[in-house]
């Protein structure tokens, strides 16, 4: 795995940290534990796959449901770097 940048020059996580690891235990089928280590984890996912197949398939409303995903995305992972860095506090 990569290491965080961020987490190596200033000792706290970033908004992204927990998503390779996250990742790789979606591909291994242990859902839960994706989920704890990176609640944006699906729906990030789900935002990928759908730009890219709105780059070869034309989908009606592409444009609006990306801006949608992006803000469910957006105030999720915020929630969960708060709640994460709660700990820390």
């Amino acid at each position: 795995m990569l290491p965080c940048l961020n987490k190596q020059l200033f000792g706290l996580d970033c908004l992204g940290c927990g998503f390779q690891r996250a990742t790789a235990f979606l591909f291994t089928g242990e859902f839960t534990q994706a989920f704890k280590m990176y609640p944006a984890v699906f729906t990030l996912w789900i935002f990928f796959i759908f730009i890219g197949l709105s780059m070869f398939i034309e989908i009606k409303n592409a444009r609006k449901i990306k801006l949608i995903l992006a803000i469910i995305n957006g105030v999720i992972i915020l929630v969960g770097y708060f709640y994460k860095m709660s700990y820390l506090f």
